[in-house]
């Protein structure tokens, strides 16, 4: 186990890969779908709810990190014409999905439930970007993606708790980016 202040480290990682998603996201290369992008922010501000609810402390930050710079690619992008906005019917269970694990936690007061919601609401956010980047590779900056792998792997080395509700959220995330890294090196990688 690594000490608890390292995980200060993955504010540096997060900040350094949104300043390339950004400054794609002006240049027009990059092309967010804004429906993963806003389920993506509001996904992990659940789970970092339920992380401090199970006593994670520090180890929920990586998980914030992903919520808050969710939030700025929609601010960022909704300045640029190039963002990509459609609303489907998985859309649609993806924000319901999270809107429920909340009321899960209000009336069962289960934390494991309530974050099980979460992290299937943000995986189904997933699918509309890996379609996407299936699709068209090149709108998309994979900077953030190798980020948010190395910076859950970080949280998950300074566990003391290891409990379902403080793993959990870091696990699915370091291996849902990780399939994302494949979907946009995939042609080079099977070249």
């Amino acid at each position: 186990m690594l000490p608890e202040y390292i995980i200060y480290f993955t504010v540096l990682v997060s900040l350094v890969a949104f300043f390339f998603y950004f400054r794609n996201i002006f240049r027009g290369q990059t092309k967010p779908n804004l429906v993963s992008w806003f389920i993506w922010m509001l996904a992990p501000f659940i789970g970092v709810f339920f992380q401090l609810k199970a006593g994670a402390g520090l180890a929920s930050l990586p998980v914030f990190l992903a919520g808050a710079g969710s939030l700025l690619v929609i601010v960022f992008s909704l300045r640029n014409k190039n963002a990509y906005w459609e609303l489907t019917k998985l859309d649609m269970i993806c924000g319901v999905l999270s809107l429920t694990s909340l009321v899960f936690y209000i009336y069962t007061h289960n934390l494991s439930i309530s974050i099980l919601f979460a992290i299937l609401s943000d995986g189904l956010a997933f699918i509309p970007t890996f379609i996407k980047s299936w699709k068209f590779p090149e709108t998309e900056t994979n900077s953030v993606y190798f980020a948010d792998i190395f910076n859950n792997i970080l949280g998950l080395l300074i566990i003391k708790n290891w409990s379902f509700t403080i793993y959990s959220f870091l696990v699915y995330l370091a291996v849902f980016n990780l399939i994302e890294i494949f979907i946009l090196y995939r042609k080079k990688i099977f070249k």
